[in-house]
């Protein structure tokens, strides 16, 4: 199947309503406005500030998935999740605690152990991945309001894009399940020598809230290909989508315990999950800051292995021949996309000091022309933040930008009365010891940098505690070359971005984490290699 493209997927599925946002000219109170502009093109705000659409689902799993049933958690506790276009509550779901997590490991090592399916027939494993994959096809619309409902993205993004990513994904690791074998080695002197590759055991998860159903998919694929066992802890702020999916896995002949589900927060679920000690193995997307203490409670239990894609700044760089158009519409995609909220964002955008004020020009036009508003809504590009701590942490960010000196040239303003809504901003004359240059933002903020040459913009670029992704835009084949060999990135993008496919790892140097997701590099993460040495008598050959 084609590569799944982010960007021309979203450009085909969203410009094409871009006739219909609005534009007019507003006077701004240079007393009253930080921006001190007096004039500038008008937001499309309706939908921020109309009655929110109503989703057209119920919303029906709210319970913990142990041992192939949902259950309320060992306390009775609910927590609610909100809803980010108001903050209003969509509904109470179970809060797991260290009991909870107690009783979903033990679903699970019984089924590693006990169970069949480690020891099923590695195409009858993948036959069962198919079916889960066709069932997730089959609800695809009811998928994909959940996650919009409960994250605050567009309902275009996540239909069209995110939920079809998840299916292929799935589709791509049961072709892998009958194909994970060892190797025959030849060794000095008479013996035969080869290798397993055996599943690791219980794999805890935990997956972050800003694409939960997508990282769903890219923890639980490779991990039960290779036949093992999983608990998943959920992010507390986005549990729907995969409580709707665990109630697909009966259907589609997963046996019990084999994949657990956990509702709950870090100290009292996560936390647990990390430090127990019949969990083999521990994989983690999220903040560097969690994933430190992740790595902390594996080494203080039982040593088990972990697998962390972590945060990231990610460098975008514009070099003085690249095509400007182009590079503005992926250097806006790169940074806005999701709301700002993408751990690969193009959250330095460097250019070039010769194109540096067409680009910024170009680059101010585009944001302004950005519809913000309910991701229900039909050509909505930008929804709300995840949640008021996010919200919060974002207008800090730009303040801290209007102090350091950075000129705001658009945005840094609430949208809107209800819910989490941020003007998309941008930031240009950024220098590199800003905060906004340094620390992951995760939301709508744009900071645009100007560099001088190819060895200026690489010493900046890897001036970074960071090491995810980048992006560079050229139409010189040398630069290219140059810039992606000296990047210390564990992806680099050129003339394009946030392209993602089922095969294609994704990972990152530095603070970013270490181990690979997607793709047959991330089996390792999931596999013992067992040496199995047999002496030979009388060989015919060695």
């Amino acid at each position: 199947m084609a590569a799944r493209v982010f960007t021309s997927r979203l450009s085909r599925s969203l410009t094409s309503s871009s006739h219909l946002l609005s534009r007019g000219l507003i006077i701004v109170d240079k007393q009253k406005s930080h921006l001190g502009r007096i004039a500038a093109y008008q937001y499309s705000t309706a939908a921020a500030i109309e009655e929110p659409i109503k989703p057209a689902v119920n919303v029906e799993h709210t319970k913990l998935f142990i041992n192939g049933q949902f259950v309320d958690a060992a306390s009775g506790k609910t927590f609610p999740t909100l809803d980010p276009r108001t903050g209003e509550v969509i509904a109470h779901v179970a809060e797991g605690d260290a009991e909870d997590i107690n009783r979903a490991v033990a679903a699970a090592r019984k089924a590693f152990d006990e169970g069949p399916w480690p020891k099923m027939n590695a195409y009858e494993r993948s036959k069962i991945f198919v079916r889960l994959a066709d069932l997730i096809e089959k609800h695809n619309d009811q998928i994909a309001t959940l996650e919009t409902w409960d994250t605050g993205k567009p309902y275009e993004q996540a239909a069209k894009i995110e939920v079809p990513m998840v299916v292929r994904l799935l589709r791509y690791y049961a072709g892998w399940a009958d194909k994970i074998h060892g190797m025959t080695i030849p060794a000095d002197g008479p013996y035969h020598v080869q290798t397993l590759h055996e599943p690791i055991g219980v794999a805890g998860q935990i997956i972050p809230w800003n694409f939960p159903l997508l990282m769903f998919s890219w923890k639980i694929g490779p991990a039960l290909a290779c036949g093992n066992t999983v608990v998943l802890k959920t992010a507390e702020q986005t549990p729907l989508s995969a409580f709707y999916v665990a109630h697909l896995l009966q259907e589609a002949g997963l046996p019990e315990g084999v994949l657990n589900i956990i509702s709950g927060f870090g100290p009292t679920a996560g936390a647990p999950l990390c430090s127990h000690m019949d969990v083999d193995k521990l994989a983690f997307t999220g903040s560097t800051d969690t994933g430190k203490a992740i790595l902390s409670l594996a080494a203080k239990s039982n040593l088990k292995p972990v697998t962390l894609e972590l945060g990231g700044k990610s460098p975008f760089i514009v070099c003085e021949d690249a095509d400007i158009d182009t590079a503005v519409e992926q250097a806006h995609f790169a940074l806005f996309f999701n709301q700002g909220q993408c751990c690969c964002a193009g959250s330095r955008t460097f250019v070039h000091e010769k194109v540096y004020d067409e680009f910024l020009e170009k680059a101010k036009a585009r944001a302004l022309k950005r519809t913000v508003g309910d991701p229900f809504k039909s050509g909505t590009e930008q929804g709300p933040q995840i949640d008021s701590k996010q919200f919060d942490k974002i207008m800090n960010y730009i303040r801290s930008g209007i102090d350091s000196g950075a000129t705001l040239e658009t945005g840094g303003e609430r949208l809107g009365e209800r819910g989490y809504y941020i003007k998309p901003t941008v930031f240009s004359n950024v220098k590199d010891d800003m905060l906004i240059a340094q620390d992951e933002i995760f939301g709508p903020v744009q900071s645009i940098l100007k560099f001088k040459d190819v060895d200026d913009v690489i010493r900046r670029a890897n001036n970074s505690r960071y090491g995810l992704a980048a992006g560079v835009f050229t139409q010189n084949i040398d630069t290219a070359n140059t810039l992606t060999r000296a990047l210390r990135v564990g992806t680099v993008w050129v003339n394009c971005f946030d392209t993602f496919d089922a095969t294609i790892p994704f990972g990152g140097y530095k603070m970013s984490g270490h181990g690979r997701e997607k793709g047959e590099y991330s089996l390792k993460n999931y596999l013992q290699v067992k040496a199995v040495v047999t002496p030979l008598k009388n060989p015919a050959w060695l």
